[in-house]
């Protein structure tokens, strides 16, 4: 421990330069990129999630009413066929 002191003069401090204070309109500005990425992102995620349960929906409604797509897409092949 005491052959670390350090014996020499001692070295002036650095200054710290204090932190630009942004202005409203660069704080506007920085919400608006974080607002517009956040949007992106939870598009990202939530789009899917809406797709998918939308075809979950419309799988469980023709369940529901006892068909099934295959079953309504035949049927619309047999009436396009009879024209």
């Amino acid at each position: 421990m005491t052959t670390e002191l350090h014996q020499g003069p001692l070295e002036a401090a650095t200054e710290v330069a204090a932190p630009v204070k942004r202005s409203w309109r660069d704080q506007r500005e920085l919400r608006r990129r974080r607002r517009l990425w956040l949007e992106e992102l939870i598009g990202w995620i939530v789009v899917p999630i809406i797709l998918i349960g939308g075809y979950w929906l419309v799988i469980g409604a023709l369940n529901a009413m006892g068909t099934s797509p295959s079953a309504i897409l035949n049927g619309f092949s047999t009436i396009t066929s009879n024209l």
